[in-house]
């Protein structure tokens, strides 16, 4: 088994799948996978793939034109999820749809579609979550800013959503746990960039403590809850856990 490895970002998957197809070592004897790997496998080979932008635009193209551009979503989507064999099930997507062409995102009771389909759903409706309950407070040099720690990483579906909603107003969404940020100067196109944990800190120790909208909305949290009607599992429902510590009602 010839197990292929790269970098966990777009144009190394897609680098990835270029180098294991023209390698021609035949579909069931090789693996895909993104680093790092935590546990080497006995018996197989690994060959690390670096990102070359031309055979990236080469795999896009064939997948825009074999396949559908419904498809390039659904694996561009699937490409930013957390599961480790994200790339593999990717991979089989994709020597599924040369044969199968367009009809194969419907074929949905094939396993290497069924995967890739999973994907979309969990990633999607990630980001879904984050667009109702992401809260922005202002820093001090009257940026708006919020902290997310989502589990995929979701931040290329979010930024769109609030540089529709707002924008003319400068503000930031921060992925804590990838140490990225999506950055939106008023009245231009946000753009993606990386930050270091020091980056971050700072950041976060410029927050406007006299923010008025923060009281604001703690108030209006508290005065139209209903203390007889308090149902805590309903809640978790509508509103899990993992949301709240970085949601502005529920800090100290």
């Amino acid at each position: 088994m010839v197990v292929f490895t790269c970098k966990d970002d777009f144009e190394s998957m897609m680098t990835c799948i270029y180098d294991a197809w023209s390698a021609r070592l035949g579909h069931s004897n090789i693996r895909l996978q993104t680093e790092p790997i935590e546990m080497p496998e006995l018996f197989c080979q690994y060959c690390y793939v670096e990102a070359d932008s031309e055979k990236t635009q080469k795999v896009i193209r064939s997948i825009q034109k074999k396949i559908s551009m419904e498809a390039y979503k659904f694996i561009y989507t699937a490409a930013m999820s957390c599961d480790t064999d994200k790339l593999d099930k990717i991979y089989r997507f994709v020597v599924t749809g040369f044969s199968a062409g367009s009809r194969v995102t419907s074929m949905h009771g094939i396993p290497a579609v069924s995967s890739v389909f999973e994907l979309n759903r969990r990633i999607t409706n990630e980001a879904h979550h984050f667009k109702e309950f992401i809260r922005f407070s202002r820093l001090e040099t009257q940026v708006l800013y919020s902290v997310i720690e989502p589990q995929n990483n979701v931040l290329t579906l979010i930024a769109p959503y609030f540089s529709d909603r707002m924008p003319s107003e400068n503000w930031m969404v921060l992925d804590r746990n990838r140490n990225l940020a999506a950055v939106h100067p008023a009245d231009q196109n946000y753009f993606l960039t990386s930050l270091s944990q020091k980056e971050l800190s700072f950041i976060e120790g410029t927050k406007d403590c006299q923010d008025p909208y923060v009281s604001l909305w703690k108030t209006f949290f508290f005065f139209f809850s209903v203390e007889a009607r308090t149902n805590y599992r309903c809640q978790r429902n509508f509103l899990p856990l993992k949301f709240r510590k970085n949601m502005t009602e529920f800090q100290p």
